[in-house]
This record gives structure tokens, sequence and C-alpha cells, in this order.
């Protein structure tokens, strides 16, 4: 029997391109029919991803490969017994881009130059810098060395902070000191700008609480490219309203925000609405992925990524 692949939509299978003989490459959205009662790599959408599990009860599965890096709830809703893989190695390098951008917007002050420019205004003013800033890093897995690999050009002291201690190197960076989350309100006293790329877990939840956000310093920038979740909305309108700080961010809780939500008019808020992946960067990536895994499972290796052993 061929290797039963299925993948969303005809763009994806474009990009895989060409598969290895003994391989049967599929597109199936999952609102219609399963193609087979058994199915050896099954690609849900990108987006609505958790929605399409229900699809699978009663299937029998090898392996499903998430097209997104985050998984939070996914095991709640995945039937028993399928292995579940992320899509680490695809959205890293676009997520970390849109960072640095964010962090560039929001210091140059791009959004006030665009109502300038709507007004047809010419209006100069002093920024912000990047280069000198003091940059601290809360999370540093595969987005968060992404981060500091293009902040590095940008002449920031860098500061990083995971669940645990330790020295790491990262190319184009060097030897990378590592703090523990223990140590983040002392290390947010002095942070001028601060990027969150941590996933959504029961730990990580409201992590920047009023009490957490009290202690960053006075008009310090913060970037969150992670989960919305990480951040307690109702704590980040009353300190952007009060002006202690500036935020720009990529995920919110809730998502989409919905209109006339306080966060649409906060001041000192630059919003994207959780498009960190969402680049040109993503089908060939994912393509490449799935590749490896049908090579993997043609040879017998296991695959890659797998954060929900099944």
């Amino acid at each position: 029997m061929p290797l039963l692949v299925t993948v969303p939509n005809d763009r994806l299978a474009a990009n895989i391109g060409e598969v290895p003989k003994g391989v049967d490459l599929r597109v199936w959205d999952m609102d219609s029919p399963a193609p087979a009662q058994r199915i050896d790599i099954v690609v849900p959408p990108y987006m609505g991803a958790t929605g399409s599990l229900d699809a699978l009860r009663g299937l029998s599965v090898g392996l499903v490969q998430s097209q997104s890096i985050g998984y939070d709830g996914v095991d709640e809703l995945l039937p028993p017994g399928m292995p579940y893989a992320n899509a680490a190695s695809v959205h890293e390098a676009s997520t970390a881009e849109l960072a640095v951008g964010l962090m560039i917007a929001a210091q140059r002050q791009f959004p006030r130059f665009a109502d300038a420019q709507r007004r047809g205004e010419w209006a100069p003013v002093f920024a912000e810098s990047l280069a000198d800033r003091r940059v601290l890093l809360v999370g540093f897995g595969g987005v968060g060395k992404a981060i500091a690999q293009r902040l590095a050009p940008f002449e920031v002291q860098l500061t990083a902070i995971a669940s645990s201690a330790r020295t790491e190197r990262v190319d184009g960076v060097g030897e990378v000191a590592v703090h523990g989350i223990d140590e983040l309100p002392a290390l947010l006293a002095d942070a001028e700008i601060v990027g969150l790329s941590l996933p959504d877990t029961p730990e990580t939840r409201h992590l920047f609480d009023a009490e957490l956000i009290a202690h960053m310093a006075p008009n310090a920038l913060l970037v969150n490219v992670g989960r919305g979740p990480l951040v307690d909305t109702d704590a980040l309108v009353r300190a952007l309203t009060e002006g202690r700080i500036r935020a720009a961010s990529d995920v919110f809780e809730p998502e989409p925000l919905p209109a006339g939500h306080p966060l649409w008019s906060a001041p000192n808020l630059l919003i994207t609405p959780h498009g960190g992946g969402a680049s040109t960067a993503m089908n060939p990536r994912m393509a490449k992925l799935i590749r490896t895994q049908i090579e993997r499972m043609l040879a017998g290796e296991p695959p890659l990524n797998v954060v929900i052993p099944g």
C-alpha cells in the first residue's frame, strides 16, 4: 500500500511538488469526507486547525503534522493515539523579523508618520532608537533565538530569560547567558524593550499581569509575538492608558479583537493581526518539512517535532 499523505489545499501540494515513489499525495480540506480510513500523514489547515481535528475521529492516522508552532489546547481535541508534530523550523524567521519590525516601527514612530502622510503633513520627530537599547527577550526557544540573531546587527544590549538558567551559543550572536524566569521582575526594571515569545501554558498565562507590568521601566516597549494570554489584557489597557509603557503586539486575548475593544483605541499601541508566520516564507518551508517527514516515514525513522506522542 502506498504512503497516503493529505494536505489542505492545492497551493501546499504544488509547493511539495513531486513525491517519492510509493507516496500518494492528496488534497483534503478536512471538511469533506476523508479520502481513506487510514492516512499516514495528515496536514490540517493553517488557520482554524484545532477546529478540524474532529474530522480525524474514527480514522487511523500515523501523524498529524501541524502548520503552526503553538499547540495550546490541541491535546483536548486530538483523538487519542494520534502523534502530533508542530511546525518548528517553519515560522521562526518570519516571526522574528516581525518582532524586530515591531520594535523598529514603535521606536521610530512609524504609525505617527503614516498618520501625518495621510494628512499631507511634514512632521519630523526626534525618536527612540533600537541601537544601544537594553533589550530583554522573555523566551529563548526557536523564535527567541531567531530574534536575537536579527537584533545582533542593531547593536543592542541583549539579555535573555527562559524557564531555566543556562548558557547557549547562538550563531551570529555568540555565547548568551540565559537567566531563569525567577529573575524576571528584577531584570524588567532595567529593560527598555521587552520581547515576548513564550508559549501559552498554565505557567505563562497572564505572566505579565498588573504586578509584573509595574516592574517595567517607565516608557518601556513591550513586544509580544508569543501568545496573547501571556499578557493580562485589562492590566495592559490600564498601563497604556496611564502612559506608563508602550506596546506593539501581534497576539491578543481574545482573538480576533472584537470591534470596540479597548485595545483598538489604547494609546501607544501598535497592533498586527496575528501574522507572525504569515509570509511568503511559510509555504516553501512547510513543504520542506512535510517532505522531510515523508522521507523519514519511508525510511522507518521517527518524525521530527513530535510534541504530543499519541
